[in-house]
């Protein structure tokens, strides 16, 4: 019996010796599943908020028109002898333009002149026939009839040389005429007729088109909705217009508002503007469409601006991710105002100098770290110079 008694023993120390063993290694296991690895740092770029002043605009699509613009036509007919510029040219204000074969209107104002002369010689005698006979009258040596006669047949003279007059005047003119002179400053367009054609008496085809391209204007329409506003403004200052020509948006020319339609396209609900440049470099060039135009109502001093692209959509409204001093992002709920250019005016949510999230926000969630992009502007260490 004894050596059974002693064969049950020895395995249940075994045992308690594995299970000591398993609950000492159990608590080191366990930590070691539990923990989890850090985080990686997030890369972003971000930008400072910053006060400055930004314009209030209306943006617009607009058309180039000149501010005049002459189609010259002959008030004479006749052979056209000379033309005084190249098609394409630009003209001076009293250039010559055109000649027309003055000899028949030369010839007109000299018969006009020569009937005159004429006339006034007739004229002059029947002023003496009339002071002779009033003399023979009071004598009783003419009848009162004959001199009523001679007293008409001067007034009938006079009302020649009168018309006469009219008729010298009026060949004259016609002679001037012969000569076209250029009535505006401007460009000249195609011409239309060469030397030696006949040129008809106020055709219906113009010789030449002279459109004026300094200065030049630019009309284009806005909603009715900021009729109110454009005309607060413009009744305190002179509302300026900044314009793209569609050919070189990288240029910007600025000139003036200066004309206000005075009805509403009920059409359109749109209202008619015009805006004069100086086009000193002749960017802009009558005809020109889909000119891209910003009106500037007024400029707002000191405003909280950021870029766009940080601004966030969420359930609750407008967010963004601001940069806290440990290198780790939190979002902050904003009250957006109106856009400028590629920033956005913050009204409510932020402080100058502050630093919003601007590129890598989705990959963001509150509380990560952050790690700012190499080349990217650097946080901003106070409040930013407008």
């Amino acid at each position: 019996m004894m050596p059974t008694y002693t064969s049950s023993i020895a395995p249940r120390s075994v045992i308690r010796a594995l299970a000591a063993l398993l609950l000492m290694a159990a608590p080191s296991g366990c930590s070691r599943s539990d923990a989890r690895p850090p985080r990686p740092s997030v890369p972003v770029t971000v930008a400072p908020v910053q006060q400055r002043s930004v314009p209030y605009e209306i943006s617009a699509i607009g058309s180039v028109t000149p501010l005049q613009s002459v189609a010259v036509r002959s008030q004479v007919s006749g052979t056209l002898m000379r033309v005084g510029f190249t098609e394409g040219d630009e003209v001076q204000k009293g250039q010559l333009l055109f000649e027309i074969d003055p000899r028949p209107y030369q010839a007109a104002l000299d018969q006009a002149r020569a009937v005159l002369a004429r006339d006034h010689a007739q004229l002059l005698n029947a002023r003496q026939e009339v002071t002779r006979y009033q003399q023979l009258v009071q004598n009783d040596l003419a009848t009162q009839e004959q001199f009523d006669q001679f007293k008409a047949n001067a007034d009938a003279a006079e009302a020649a040389v009168t018309a006469d007059s009219a008729a010298v005047q009026t060949a004259r003119l016609n002679l001037e005429y012969t000569t076209i002179r250029a009535a505006i400053s401007g460009r000249t367009g195609n011409l239309l007729l060469r030397e030696g054609n006949l040129v008809p008496a106020s055709g219906a085809t113009p010789l030449v088109v002279i459109n004026q391209l300094r200065p030049i204007a630019v009309s284009f329409s806005v909603p009715e909705q900021y009729l109110d506003d454009i005309r607060r403004f413009s009744a305190q200052h002179q509302l300026q217009v900044r314009v793209q020509p569609s050919q070189d948006s990288s240029v910007t020319m600025g000139g003036q508002l200066t004309f206000i339609n005075n009805q509403v396209d009920t059409a359109t609900g749109t209202i008619l503007l015009k805006a004069t440049f100086g086009n000193e470099d002749r960017k802009l060039w009558p005809g020109q469409v889909a000119v891209a135009v910003r009106l500037v109502l007024n400029v707002e001093k000191d405003v909280l601006t950021i870029p766009a692209q940080a601004v966030m959509t969420g359930q609750s409204g407008t967010y963004v991710y601001v940069l806290n001093a440990d290198q780790t992002a939190r979002t902050q709920d904003v009250t957006v105002g109106r856009a400028a250019d590629d920033y956005v005016v913050i009204e409510k949510g932020l402080t100058a100098g502050q630093n919003v999230v601007t590129d890598g926000q989705l990959r963001l969630v509150p509380g990560a770290r952050v790690e700012i992009k190499t080349g990217a502007a650097p946080p901003a260490t106070g409040t930013p110079t407008p």
